[in-house]
């Protein structure tokens, strides 16, 4: 028998919000209420993509739309979890409760472009985390929550952040001093479930944003799985106390990351795509001692942090590469080289996963050798280098129920799965790229960049 935990939001109410792809969101009073507070409503003028839409222009739709899909995933997850042998047993009301509120505000702390500019590491620049933290604990959102959903808004705050600082309440999920992450989630077994349901190799979000991207941006890739199939597969390693999927989900999991990978390599890391984040990287990394525009940016929607953009690199070197993206004319700086690991270990290797102070320095240094080789004068800023940064990409750990009960993980079963979601993204799809101002190109065309590198 099926255990919703007497929550009316998965108990299909009559009042909908209709999304792309031909999605229902359930709405209920107490959920209508936390997507009309300003907080929540900010997210429908801060894009998903950022910089996809400069090469797919219809990749405009918001964290707001995203947001609503990764809450219908939430419900869809507790629906197919909630039978005695899996979820029933384990959480409790406030738990499902919990999941479904942090489903729906789990990128409640993005601001515009904050993913490409977070990658700077500039210490000016917070993390969105902290936004998140301070949106849902304080002000109306942290009113509905603790009086229309009966949940701590500190709570939310912890669950959501991949390494909690706050001082929890002693609730069946968060009864735990959150101050070392990894021994947290491995005593509170709530917790930890939760978490990767939010955040794992099969979670609410990835499931939303390859199927949403792909329809935005007008190609099939991350549409190219069995998402039903998926999700009815869905069980729980009480082992691990994670997510997990039964042995006959095996398939539509391994076209799940052959999708992921796809939509990496053809939208997210497309070759124009990366000219557009390596300028606006560049133009942000020139003005970093501006330390009131940075601390601005988190409260803002796009079009103020555009404008923003557009002020604070007026009349400098950065000009270009802003005015490139957000003037009246577009022009992005081209693609004059590229190098992946396989094909070009050296060069790939000399400039890779580097910090990007050491990035904009190679970046200076190569501007000197074209100008040298090319007798034309090259400013520093108009020769960009964009590289695979310095963290990895997570491996896909995701376990399977064998027919006899017992797990392995994907990556075992698998080879194909063990390539695309470890070698292929770090050593091919994330390749480095060299980009130079249109004005250049023709003067550098006949140039040998793969030496040129390792001078």
């Amino acid at each position: 028998m099926k255990n919703n935990w007497g929550i009316p939001e998965l108990n299909a109410p009559s009042s909908v919000i209709r999304i792309s792809p031909d999605i229902n969101v359930p709405v209920t009073a107490r959920l209508k209420k936390v997507i009309d507070t300003p907080a929540f409503r900010r997210l429908s003028r801060i894009s998903q993509l950022g910089m996809v839409a400069f090469v797919y222009p219809g990749a405009t739709h918001t964290r707001m739309e995203h947001s609503l899909g990764v809450y219908r995933n939430a419900i869809d997850f507790l629906q197919r979890l909630s039978g005695p042998d899996d979820l029933g047993n384990v959480l409790s009301e406030y738990d499902a409760k919990l999941f479904l509120v942090s489903a729906l505000l789990h990128d409640i702390g993005h601001w515009p472009f904050c993913h490409v500019l977070e990658d700077l590491h500039l210490s000016n620049i917070p993390r969105h985390e902290l936004l998140a933290s301070r949106l849902i604990t304080k002000g109306e959102l942290a009113d509905v929550l603790d009086h229309d959903w009966g949940i701590q808004p500190l709570d939310v705050a912890n669950l959501l952040s991949p390494t909690p600082t706050l001082t929890a309440t002693s609730l069946s999920v968060s009864s735990l001093s959150p101050l070392d992450s990894e021994n947290h989630t491995n005593e509170n077994p709530q917790l930890a479930l939760l978490q990767s349901m939010l955040s794992g190799p099969i979670d609410i979000d990835k499931l939303d944003y390859l199927e949403r991207d792909s329809v935005h941006a007008g190609v099939p890739y991350g549409r190219n799985f069995d998402r039903n199939r998926l999700v009815s597969s869905l069980c729980i390693d009480s082992a691990r106390n994670r997510l997990a999927i039964t042995d006959k989900g095996r398939t539509a999991a391994e076209m799940m990351v052959f999708a992921r990978y796809v939509m990496f390599s053809e939208v997210y890391w497309h070759h124009a795509v990366r000219s557009a984040t390596a300028m606006l990287q560049r133009a942000v990394y020139e003005i970093r001692d501006d330390l009131a525009v940075a601390e601005s940016w988190i409260d803002m929607v796009e079009p103020e942090m555009i404008d923003s953009l557009l002020d604070a690199c007026a009349n400098q070197d950065c000009s270009p590469c802003i005015e490139g993206l957000f003037g009246r004319q577009r022009q992005l700086y081209k693609r004059v080289a590229q190098f992946d690991f396989v094909n070009n270990p050296e060069q790939h290797s000399a400039l890779a996963r580097r910090p990007y102070s050491e990035i904009v320095e190679l970046s200076s240094r190569l501007a000197s050798r074209i100008q040298a080789k090319t007798g034309q004068e090259v400013n520093p800023h108009e020769v960009l280098i964009d590289a695979p940064p310095v963290k990895l990409e997570v491996q896909f750990q995701l376990d399977v129920r064998q027919r006899n009960g017992s797990y392995r993980t994907l990556g075992e079963l698998s080879p194909v799965v063990h390539a695309l979601a470890t070698k292929q993204f770090d050593d091919m799809v994330k390749r480095v790229r060299i980009f130079v101002h249109p004005r250049l190109r023709d003067q550098v065309e006949s140039l040998d960049f793969a030496e040129l590198v390792l001078e």
